[in-house]
């Protein structure tokens, strides 16, 4: 649903690439197409068995410097699925899906339905 001053909020389901079958619910995910990454709670990621692979810097819209354990996991919205790269959220931060998740989902935000709805055809070299 989009709230009073038009962001997108969706539930979603994400899931460990190593256990697909055990998944968690989270509500009220922010979609921020200006956002690459998308960011989730450390201890929901932690409790689904995703490990950190990397540490990866992130500007803030303020200019401060952050930097955040990267991992990877399956995020399930909107009937589609994709495995994507995830932050370890910490304490307070946004939980937000960007724009590498919807991508991979081949996904867009719908402003006239208030969703997020199939991109269309994804486009491919043409073949020799």
């Amino acid at each position: 649903m989009i709230d009073d001053i038009g962001i997108l909020r969706i539930s979603i389901e994400l899931s460990s690439t190593l256990n697909p079958d055990r998944r968690v619910t989270i509500t009220d995910v922010m979609v921020d197409t200006g956002s690459e990454y998308n960011w989730f709670p450390e201890d929901v990621l932690a409790d689904l068995g995703v490990t950190p692979v990397r540490v990866d810097r992130f500007e803030t819209a303020d200019g401060r410097i952050l930097e955040r354990a990267v991992g990877f996991a399956l995020i399930y919205a909107s009937g589609r699925s994709t495995a994507t790269v995830v932050v370890f959220a910490g304490p307070g931060e946004m939980t937000l899906l960007g724009a590498i998740g919807l991508d991979g989902m081949n996904l867009r935000i719908d402003p006239a339905r208030r969703a997020l709805s199939p991109a269309g055809p994804v486009p491919v070299a043409a073949a020799a």
